[in-house]
């Protein structure tokens, strides 16, 4: 009996073997995209998007997109890296294992991780394999990934620019309110604390108690100006301080949160997951804004996200908030999801908005609707490899 068992079972595991789906085909276009407003913050001008979409085919017919993006630098290099070093060793690849694949790049990339271009250049190949994995399956990201709910809050960026003058920031953050959003994001970094203190003040009378002011200073302060800055803005009922210092200033940090009175908030800046554990375990940050591309990928960012929640912190992630719509929805603690519009010229997907509420899209897989013929209209560069 045990004998022909284990023949069944061994024809079984033939079978299976012998029909399992392989990658053959990659296919990568860099696309710059130019932001619909200007964007300025303390420390640069955000002028471009450059975007590498992956789509990678697989021999049963199924394929996956995936995608990441610089702002301005280095999408050349994340092309490089992709095409010269990891595009190659996915072809023959059992697409099924995102888990090993993201392991086995991720060791075949050590000399020169942990660093922003292979983090940017890994989170394209595991999107991609996520995306396939939902569409085969004919689920959405965000129930393959927790599923523990449909919508999350949503927060705007887009009026809250450094350059802009203080009525202009007033005025675009009451239509931001008025447009449904629950709160906004202003940057500071003025050479005086006064400065973002008036502006943030007018733009609080303006809106009122209820809604929400979270507040971003890319990385522009010493630890003694970080202390000043949460100091004299705590009186304005903040969300949180994001980024108040250089990211890899982790004990600076801690000490910050162990005396600030307003929430401090990290993460787009960190690049792997054991820098946001360096941050956990030293109780440096509040509240964590993992980047599923600056950390490379889905299957980092949950780890990232369940890491968080083992440590009973928010999850708030940066930017990309069409993929991060779905991430947001599928895990328990994220409580916000960022409003920047940077996919609309080569997407005819939109991210759905109701009552304040960003919503999962319910097709499979990331739930993106590209356009390719866009696509092909911008890229700057497109190569195939089988």
């Amino acid at each position: 009996m045990i004998s022909k068992f284990r023949k069944r079972w061994r024809a079984l595991i033939h079978s299976t073997d012998t029909n399992m789906a392989s990658i053959e085909r990659a296919t990568l276009s860099l696309v710059n995209l130019t932001p619909p407003v200007r964007r300025v913050d303390a420390i640069q001008s955000f002028v471009s998007q450059e975007t590498p979409v992956l789509r990678l085919q697989c021999s049963d017919g199924s394929e996956g997109v995936g995608y990441t993006y610089t702002i301005g630098t280095g999408g050349s290099s994340v092309v490089a890296l992709l095409r010269d070093h990891l595009l190659p060793r996915l072809i023959g690849h059992d697409p099924e294992r995102i888990e090993g694949i993201w392991q086995d790049l991720l060791f075949q990339t050590h000399a020169t991780h942990v660093g922003a271009i292979t983090s940017l250049a890994l989170a394209a190949i595991d999107i991609a394999l996520w995306d396939r994995r939902g569409k085969d399956l004919g689920l959405p990201l965000w129930k393959l990934a927790g599923g523990a709910r449909s919508q999350v809050p949503i927060y705007t960026t887009e009026g809250g620019w450094l350059h802009l003058p203080t009525e202009d920031l007033v005025a675009q953050t009451a239509t931001a309110k008025q447009n449904g959003f629950l709160g906004a994001k202003i940057k500071i970094g003025r050479p005086h604390v006064s400065e973002d203190f008036e502006r943030l003040q007018a733009v609080r009378e303006a809106v009122g108690g209820g809604f929400e002011l979270m507040v971003d200073a890319n990385q522009a302060f010493s630890l003694s100006e970080a202390l000043r800055r949460a100091q004299g803005l705590q009186g304005l009922n903040l969300a949180w301080l994001e980024e108040p210092m250089p990211a890899d200033d982790v004990m600076g940090h801690a000490r910050l949160c162990s005396k600030s009175a307003v929430p401090i908030a990290v993460g787009e800046s960190l690049y792997s997951i054991g820098q946001f554990a360096d941050y956990v375990r030293a109780d440096a940050c509040h509240i964590v804004q993992v980047d599923v591309a600056r950390v490379g990928g889905i299957t980092p960012w949950l780890k990232v996200a369940h890491l968080a929640q083992c440590h009973n912190l928010s999850v708030c992630p940066h930017f990309l908030m069409e993929l991060h719509v779905s991430l947001a929805c599928a895990v328990s603690n994220a409580t916000w999801v960022e409003y920047i519009p940077q996919l609309d010229p080569i997407t005819s997907s939109r991210l759905r908005i109701h009552n304040g509420q960003a919503m999962a899209p319910e097709e499979p897989g990331l739930g993106i609707e590209w356009d390719w013929a866009s696509i092909a209209q911008r890229s700057m560069a497109t190569l195939d490899i089988k």
